[in-house]
C-alpha cells in the first residue's frame, strides 16, 4: 500500500492492486518515518529556566569531577579553616592577652611573637577539623551514594571521636556526642533557612 517512491502518490486506479517492497525500499520507509539514529549535540533541546542554556564542555566537566572529589574538598576545607584559624586566632590574642606577661611591661617583640604563636595554633587546629571533617563526610556520602543530615552527622560523631580521642575514651566518646549534635544543629540551621 505504499509507493515505491515515497515523493509520489497511490492513483485511485492503483488501489486495488498489491504493492509490494524490497527490503532496500523498507528500509527506505522506516527511516523516512522513524528517522536515522544519529543525535548531534546542537539538536538537544534544553529548558531554560534562568539565563541562557549553556551546555558544558569536556573540560569543563573534567573540572567538576576533580572539584567533586573527596580530595579537593578535604584539601580546600583545610586551606579554608587555616584562614578562618589565623583570623580568629589573631582577634583572639588582640583581645586576650597573656596573663603572665601582664605583670611587667612587654615589649612589642614579645607581643607580635605572642599573637604570631597563638595565631597560627588556631590555625593548625582549625585546618586540621576542617580537613578531618570534609574528608570523613565526603566518604561517607560516597559510601552511602545519598547526601542528607545523617552524612554530617556521623561525620561530626568520627571527628570530635577522633579529637577527643588524644585525651583519652571518655573525651573521644564526649567529642563525638558533642561534635556530631553541633553538626546536626548546624545541618538542620543552614537547611530550614
Amino acid at each position: 500500500m505504499y509507493p515505491t517512491d515515497l515523493g509520489k502518490t497511490i492513483s485511485l486506479a492503483n488501489v486495488g492492486k498489491k504493492v509490494t517492497l524490497s527490503d532496500d525500499e523498507l528500509d527506505k520507509v522506516a527511516l523516512y518515518l522513524v528517522g536515522d539514529q544519529r543525535h548531534f549535540r546542537e539538536n538537544i533541546i534544553i529548558p531554560r529556566m534562568l539565563g541562557p542554556v549553556h551546555i558544558k564542555t569536556i573540560e569543563e566537566k573534567r573540572i567538576d569531577t576533580m572539584m567533586e572529589s573527596c580530595a579537593f574538598k578535604s584539601i580546600m576545607s583545610c586551606v579554608i579553616g587555616y584562614g578562618l584559624g589565623a583570623a580568629i586566632g589573631l582577634f583572639s590574642s588582640s583581645v586576650n592577652p597573656n596573663v603572665a606577661s601582664v605583670e611587667r611591661q612587654q615589649s612589642a617583640r614579645e607581643i607580635l611573637k605572642e599573637m604570631k604563636t597563638t595565631t597560627l595554633g588556631y590555625a593548625k587546629n582549625f585546618a586540621v577539623v576542617g580537613c578531618i571533617f570534609s574528608a570523613v563526610e565526603c566518604t561517607i556520602e560516597s559510601y552511602r551514594g545519598k547526601t542528607d543530615w545523617k552524612n554530617g552527622t556521623y561525620a561530626g560523631g568520627v571527628t570530635g571521636g577522633l579529637i577527643g580521642l588524644r585525651a583519652g575514651i571518655k573525651a573521644g566518646i564526649v567529642g563525638a556526642a558533642g561534635f556530631a549534635a553541633f553538626s546536626t544543629a548546624i545541618d538542620y540551621y543552614m537547611h530550614r533557612s
